[in-house]
Parts: C-alpha cells; structure tokens; sequence
C-alpha cells in the first residue's frame, strides 16, 4: 500500500462527507488507471505488429541480398584469373594439396606388359599417402592397341576375350572426373570357374575412370587427368621408340616394377584384385605380397589358366604360425596360383573361391579343415581338379549362414558335400566329375539341412561348356528327376550333359494333369512350380526330344488367350528364360513358337547334327 500524504483540500481529521468524497474520487482515478493501461496494451501491440511486418520485410531483403552476392561469387570466380591457369598447373596445385584434403577415386587399368610400369606408379601417387585404396588390374597377354599412338580415347577390349573370364567391359566413363585414385580393371570378384556375372555394367560408386594403358594423347588439355604419353607422341620417327629389345627387356621386368610400387602402399590396401590372362615373364614379382595389410576386406588373384609356378612365399602361402594383420579381411579369390591350407589368409572369412593348380594336391579332410576355419562362411567355391582321399574321417560340418556354395573338379568333391549342413543354402552349383548318380548328393544334403530354400541349381553346365563334339567327356550323371519335386522354392536350373527327353517330362505336365488343361491344374501337382529359367548344355536329344520340349513348354506356358480368365493363376510359373546349347537340332519355325511363348530364348543348336 502507498504512504498517506496530506491533501490540503481533504480536513484534518476526515469528517464523514470528506470521506464520502475521497472515496466517489478513488472510484474515478481507478478507472482513469485502467482505461490508460488498456490504451498502452494496444499500443504495444500495434508497435510489436509492425515490427515484425517490419522484420518480415528485412528478412526477404537479406534474402535477395544473399542470392545477388552468390551470384556475384559465382561471376568473380568465372573472371578470376585462375580460370585461365593451364591444366598442368592445376594438377600439381592439387597433388601438393591432396595430402591434407584428401579425396577418394579408383581407375580401371587395363595393360600389358608392353606398357610402362609407372602407370601404376603415377596413379599411387596421385592418390596420396592416407586415402584407403581400392585396386584392380587387368594384365592381357597382347597389346589391345596398334603400334601407332591414336588419340587418346578410353576404349574397352573386346567382350569375346574377356567373356570366357567372366570379365566384362565397364560401362563408358564421363570425359572428365576423378582427381586421382587407384588402379583397377573389370570386377567380378569372388566367382570361380569364371562364369558371367549376373549383373551387367554394374559399376561401384564414386568417381570412376576406365584407363587402357596402351593409349596415349595427342590432344594437349583434352583430358584433365588423363595419363602422360607412353612414347613420344610429337615425333613421327621410328628411331624414337622403344626398339624391339627394349620392349622384351621391359616385358621381363613388368612385374617387379608395379608390384614394388603396390607393395609399397600395401598398408593401405582395401581391395585388391589382380587377373592376368597368361603366365607372364616377371610373376614371381606377386611373392612381394607378404606383410601388414589391416584395411583390406577383399584380395584375388586369378589366372585364367592353369601354369606351373614353384613353391612361392607370399601371404597365401605364409605360415600357420606367422602373426600377421589381416583382421578386416572379408572375401578371398585365389585362381590357379599357389596357395597353402593353413595359412592365417584363409580364417574368418565370409566369402570364399579358390580355384587349384594340376599341380596341388590337399587331402580332402584339409579342404575341409580349410571350410572349419571359416564358420561365418556366406558364399563357399572350390574347384579341386585333383585333390587326394582324405587322411583323417570327414565329419559333418555345419555352415549356418552359407547361402552359395559351388563345387567342381574331381569327384571326390562328392563326399566333401555329403559332410556339409547347409541350413541358409539358396544356390548349389555342382560341376564335378560324378562317378555315382549325382541326385543322391543333391537329396542327401537337402534332407540333412532340413529342406533350406534352394532357389538355384547348377548340375555339370559350366563342366561342359568347354567344348561342342557330341561327347563332353561330362554331365550330370543323373539316373532319376524325382528329386525335383521336392525343390518348391528353385527358380533357376541349369544341367549340362543329362538325357534331354528324361528331364523335359519330369518338368511337363502328369499323367493326372493330362486330363485337364495344364493352366487349370493345381500347382502342387507341378515338379519345381516356381521355376523361371531352363539353362540346358549338351543334353543331346533322340528322335522325340523335340516333341517333349514342346509339350513342356506347352504345358507350362499355355497360350493365354487359349487359357482364358479362370485359369490364370492356377499353374505354375511361366518360364521367362531357356537357353538351349548343342541339345537339339529345332528348326525356324519350332524356334519361332518357342519365341512366342517364351520372353527370352537362346539356343545353339549341335554343329555335327544337319
């Protein structure tokens, strides 16, 4: 409460009207307090309303602002003077400055022995000392350019050459990109025997250049980060090039050159692979892979052929003993090089293909040892061509997250598969040389896996896909289909070297299905009811072959205009894909229908046949 101060027209002491005065003029002054605040609120409010259309209208102003001084940036920087330094420069600004801002690339190489080994050298270098390096390198036995220096242009070898690998060319690069990087070539890790890769042109992410190391420029700045010329390109005299005892004294030395310069940066290795089509002068330069490698999740080296190379000391080859750091790594590919069953390489793996020499020979129980090592095993491919019995009993081993698993060689591959649990298997691709009927291996190892989804499978396709005589010294080697019926979940199967009219009929329709139209018929009824691709490969026919595929095909891909409404549905899967090679002589107009029934058929048919 406010102190009392005396008012001069109020009497001292209040009288009872004085009183009655003071308290009719309290009434008035409340209300004059009152109606003053209420007139101040509204001003406030008026003043905080037209501040903020006020902040409103600075904040689209600022806003203009700041795109007009972008766009003064970006027209300063289009005149700075920097613009017009040669590319040259630019280049050597940036690899001066690579070390602290480091940036991550990888380039396909594709080369021969031919060409300079400092390729390799210069792609390193570019790529710094700390960027983790993803590395490919295809290595061809011929040049895949003329003598004359062309114009540079990224080309890729041809697909016929590379196809029998399982390589294919990359997908065609931008004409300019990646700011350094590694070294590389075609990728398909991890697939034995070489076959096609599913997936077509499928490239990894990031800045990628394809590079053929036999091609040099002519064009000055065209490529910003294209490679130097090889030979002198300005001069057109022979005497300036490389003589013929050059290049063969270069082509002994091809190997130890790059593998010095990779070895070197092995610490940063993530990724390597390294296929060469032939065995080459300088290859004992891959011994130098021994050591430290803590980033790489994925090594392969494949040889596309078979040669005899001694007894090499390198990290496949290394120890059981040797402590080495190798933690991250994931997936190994070793094809025809040496290699040793208990090296520290071959443990804790998730994928696995190894492909032997002739010359190797490992008991079977070591194999498997091999297997044991790796119980987090998704993808497992062995090709054994000539492993011995195994010296201590095989027992069941079991793999619970493998999902692949390939087998092709020698028969004995057999019993290793009957030794496996494979409760995840969703492929199974057998390409052994089968001495007993190969259904019951594929029946057994279902049944002890508790029937797992099997989506794939393979039966001897790739063992005869090496030759077109009439006999493939090969096949699947099977007496009886009925272990088809218990594959609901296959999609794919493929079968080389089996009975052509044996197969088809177990696959068309039955007995009972014959009494009524095969759209109609209930899908457990069917043999493989999901089954989209027939692959078949020298199943050569007799005089009814060709009428049995039509009636499979017509069983299991009726006319749907025929079919009508009410049995779409009721069959089984329309097969999307067949491929027919050295079955079956069809003819144009079988091959025709097959055509417009099936989306995609292949077909060759036996080239001693008319």
């Amino acid at each position: 409460m406010a102190p009392y101060i005396p008012s001069s027209y109020l009497p001292e002491p209040p009288t009872h009207a004085s009183l009655t005065e003071a308290r009719r003029e309290l009434s008035v002054r409340q209300q004059s307090v009152q109606a003053l605040s209420d007139r101040i609120r509204a001003a406030e409010e008026e003043l905080a309303r037209t501040v903020a259309i006020a902040k409103g209208a600075i904040l689209e102003l600022e806003k203009e602002r700041d795109e007009l001084q972008a766009r003064v940036a970006h027209t300063l920087a289009y005149v700075a003077p920097i613009r017009r330094l040669p590319h040259e420069l630019l280049r050597y600004i940036f690899l001066l400055n690579f070390e602290e801002y480091p940036c991550c690339a990888w380039i396909r190489l594709v080369t021969t022995q031919s060409t300079s080994a400092d390729t390799i050298r210069l792609w390193l270098e570019r790529s710094g000392s700390t960027v983790p390096l993803d590395i490919e390198i295809l290595l061809r036995s011929h040049p895949s350019s003329s003598t004359e220096t062309p114009p540079r242009r990224r080309v890729s070898p041809p697909a016929a050459t590379l196809s029998e690998w399982g390589w294919i060319p990359p997908p065609a690069p931008p004409a300019h990109g990646g700011l350094g990087g590694t070294t590389a070539t075609y990728a398909t890790p991890g697939l034995p025997l070489f076959p096609q890769p599913p997936a077509l042109g499928a490239t990894a992410p990031g800045i990628q250049h394809t590079h053929s190391a036999g091609s040099t420029s002519t064009h000055g700045h065209d490529d910003l980060w294209g490679m130097p010329p090889l030979v002198p390109t300005g001069s057109s005299s022979l005497s300036e090039r490389p003589s013929s005892h050059q290049r063969n004294k270069k082509n002994m030395h091809w190997g130890h050159i790059a593998f010095f310069y990779l070895v070197e940066q092995m610490h940063r290795w993530q990724r390597f692979v390294f296929r060469f089509e032939k065995q080459f002068t300088s290859v004992t330069a891959l011994r130098a892979i021994e050591g430290d490698a803590p980033l790489l999740e994925e090594f392969e080296v494949s040889a596309a052929e078979p040669a005899f190379y001694g007894d090499w000391k390198w990290l496949p080859s290394a120890p059981a003993s040797m402590i080495v750091d190798i933690g991250n790594l994931k997936s190994l590919t070793l094809n025809n090089v040496p290699f040793k069953w208990s090296s520290p390489m071959l443990r804790n793996l998730r994928s696995l293909s190894i492909r032997t020499l002739p010359t190797m020979h490992p008991a079977l129980d070591r194999v498997m040892f091999m297997v044991t090592a790796n119980p987090q095993l998704e993808s497992l491919s062995l090709h054994f061509s000539s492993p011995n019995p195994p010296v201590l009993p095989l027992t069941p081993t079991v793999l619970r997250d493998l999902k692949s698993l390939t087998l092709g060689g020698h028969y004995l591959l057999s019993s290793f598969a009957d030794a496996l649990v494979l409760p995840s298997l969703e492929t199974l691709v057998l390409d052994v040389d089968a001495r007993e009927p190969i259904e019951d291996t594929v029946s057994a190892l279902l049944a002890r896996s508790n029937n797992p989804p099997l989506t794939r499978l393979s039966l001897s396709y790739t063992l005869c896909s090496g030759s077109s005589s009439f006999y493939y010294g090969g096949g699947a080697g099977v007496a009886t289909w009925h272990f088809l019926s218990e594959l609901d979940h296959l999609r794919t199967l493929q079968v080389g070297g089996a009975p052509f009219e044996p197969l088809l009929t177990a696959l068309g329709a039955t007995d009972d299905e014959a009494q009524v139209p095969p759209a109609h018929a209930p899908v457990d009824h069917w043999v493989c009811p999901n089954l989209t691709t027939l692959a078949l490969r020298g199943c050569h026919a007799h005089t009814d072959g060709v009428h049995k595929l039509v009636q499979m095909v017509e069983a299991r891909n009726p006319d749907v205009h025929a079919a009508g409404a009410a049995g779409v549905g009721l069959g089984p899967a329309r097969l999307r894909h067949l491929e027919l090679h050295d079955c079956a002589t069809l003819g144009p107009d079988v091959l025709k229908w097959l055509k417009s029934r099936i989306e995609e058929v292949v077909c060759t048919e036996p080239a001693f046949e008319g």
